[in-house]
């Protein structure tokens, strides 16, 4: 992934100036988002609920490739994110005895590590696609983890109604904001607290941008870093913005979240 730069932190992509100089520059992208668009548009009619979108998106992405659903065009990919969000965790505070909550897990890219790293029983894994938690499964038995007794979990929101109170040490979401609008942020972070530990921490990601935020279609969204530490702190968390996570090979900004002492 090529670093961040100030024209790419302050570029609108959903304007029509930057998409036109987008396909004059990528004409081999220009079939790829026109379907995107089409699907767009007809999965937006469908179903107007942004987490019922969402998830017919990845029936569609995980129907075709579960590793390209999550974001990884090649296997090689998949394992080189998996392995960069399992580095910096383990760098960063996250030990095997801790119990540990993924949202948006996905098909186990990282999740498949933090398993055979942490305590049997310590991971809980959630999603809300039922496809890419059958290909979660998969990754499961591939790995030979069973034996970890990791559980996964469908989802319907991110309230965490059915999690117990205080129970988790670390708390990891990553490319999940970058595809959820402000509402659905917003009921997380009301409701992480809840279930984060004392000294526990929630380590998130997001597409970062410097000027207008926007979305593109409705699976992109753009956030200032400003807009989401406010949103935490209004919600009883203080939050920093992980500076170190930008060095590393990926396109997305980091911000770390901690109940407020």
């Amino acid at each position: 992934m090529p670093k961040k730069t100030a024209a790419s932190l302050t570029a609108n992509r959903s304007a029509l100036s930057h998409r036109v100089a987008y396909a004059l520059r990528n004409p081999g992208r220009i079939a790829p988002y026109v379907r995107r668009s089409v699907r767009d548009t007809w999965l937006s009619a469908k179903y107007p609920n942004h987490v019922d979108y969402y998830r017919a998106v990845m029936a569609s992405d995980t129907g075709r490739n579960p590793e390209a659903a999550v974001g990884s065009q090649s296997h090689e990919r998949w394992l080189a994110l998996g392995a960069m969000q399992f580095d910096y965790l383990a760098e960063h505070g996250l030990a095997p005895g801790h119990r540990m909550l993924d949202i948006g897990c996905g098909n186990l890219r990282a999740g498949w590590r933090f398993i055979q790293y942490l305590d049997a029983g310590n991971y809980y894994g959630i999603d809300i696609s039922p496809d890419i938690l059958i290909s979660a499964k998969a990754t499961l038995t591939t790995y030979g983890l069973q034996d970890r007794l990791p559980h996964l979990t469908l989802t319907h929101d991110l309230t965490f109604d059915f999690l117990p109170d205080g129970h988790f040490d670390v708390i990891h979401a990553h490319s999940v904001f970058s595809h959820s609008p402000i509402k659905v942020i917003d009921e997380c972070l009301a409701h992480v607290g809840r279930v984060l530990a004392p000294g526990g921490f929630f380590d998130f990601t997001f597409d970062r941008t410097d000027g207008v935020e926007h979305a593109v279609l409705r699976e992109d969204f753009y956030y200032r870093t400003e807009t989401l530490t406010a949103l935490a702190s209004r919600h009883g968390l203080v939050a920093r913005f992980m500076d170190d996570w930008e060095e590393r090979p990926h396109g997305q900004s980091k911000i770390r979240a901690s109940a407020r002492p």
